[in-house]
């Protein structure tokens, strides 16, 4: 199988390895279209996710966005490989492998213990675990769940909406506006329709306006269409696992929160909120972006990354065993 990675956007949406683990195998595949990292491959829960890493010293991993994979990542990568550990992986029914079935275990839940697995996996202690749009949805799950695999956690602009009561009025003010983001999308999906409806999601998300997604660069344009399939079901998924604010004030790893702040309502709220439900949590709003604010401005977002982390991460020490309990 050829693997041919470049860049692509994350959206929104409701050294080789010493071992491995008894329930995960791993293998170097060749990686033709993209310089530095060789592609990998891992087995976790049944399936193979495929993931590049380079660099060393302490291990991150960055989860992507929906209709997307590692390869939103790409625009960063030397730079946080410069520094760390970088480790950007495909998760499940994502790129454009073969599914192991129709998509029907396609949930937050299914990705957060997926990631759960894929950090055990690389047997390298507790991780700095940075998520973006969906994938900060997943990275935040596996964590709460999780926290002896975590040493730090960062993400921008997850969609857990679930920290926003329901009757208050942030709650409300981010559900309407979720609506109206997703509405367009949801529909198309509905009606059978998962490359409209993946049009229509980036459109949306990323503010670019009807029709917006015609004048994006034909790269990115094709790589949000290679995921288009995950649409419908990320529409069609069971809720996300409930994660509240009170669940949260339990969260004591260092948490770094980012938002834009040219983003929409929906993103903003829901930020702000997690940054407060976080004992001690730090936010940084990125000045003159939205949702794609990593890709917008890479510099501001990996440095703001790198800051957050020389202050706050000697909290968690780094020889803890990712097996300890909690």
């Amino acid at each position: 199988m050829k693997h041919h990675y470049t860049v692509t956007l994350g959206l929104g949406a409701i050294g080789l390895l010493g071992c491995c683990l008894a329930f995960a195998t791993c293998l170097v595949l060749p990686s033709p279209a993209m310089s530095g990292p060789s592609a990998r491959e891992v087995e976790v829960n049944s399936v193979r996710l495929h993931y590049v890493e380079e660099g060393s010293g302490d291990p991150m991993i960055v989860v992507h966005g929906g209709a997307s994979d590692l390869r939103t990542w790409e625009p960063l990568r030397e730079r946080i490989a410069a520094k760390y550990r970088f480790i950007a992986y495909t998760q499940r029914y994502f790129g454009t492998g073969p599914w192991p079935d129709e998509g029907k275990n396609f949930s937050v839940a299914t990705h957060a213990d997926d990631l759960a697995k894929f950090i055990t996996s690389l047997n390298a202690g507790p991780v700095h675990l940075v998520g973006w749009s969906y994938g900060g949805t997943v990275a935040t799950v596996a964590a709460v769940k999780n926290p002896s695999l975590v040493r730090s956690l960062i993400v921008y602009e997850p969609g857990l909406v679930s920290v926003l009561s329901e009757e208050s009025v942030e709650g409300k003010a981010a559900r309407e506006d979720r609506a109206k983001i997703f509405g367009p999308a949801i529909a198309a999906a509905k009606a059978g329709d998962a490359i409209q409806a993946a049009k229509l999601l980036r459109e949306g998300v990323m503010q670019l306006g009807p029709g917006g997604f015609d004048r994006e660069p034909q790269a990115t344009q094709t790589r949000v269409l290679d995921n288009a399939r995950t649409v419908p079901l990320a529409f069609a998924a069971p809720p996300s696992p409930a994660i509240t604010c009170d669940m949260l004030k339990n969260f004591a790893r260092p948490t770094l929160v980012m938002r834009g702040d040219k983003t929409q309502p929906y993103f903003a709220l829901i930020s702000d909120a997690i940054s407060k439900c976080v004992p001690a949590a730090r936010l940084d709003v990125l000045k003159n972006v939205h949702h794609g604010g990593p890709h917008q401005d890479p510099a501001a977002f990996t440095a703001a990354v790198f800051e957050f982390l020389s202050q706050r991460a000697f909290l968690i020490a780094p020889a803890m065993s990712p097996g300890a309990q909690q």
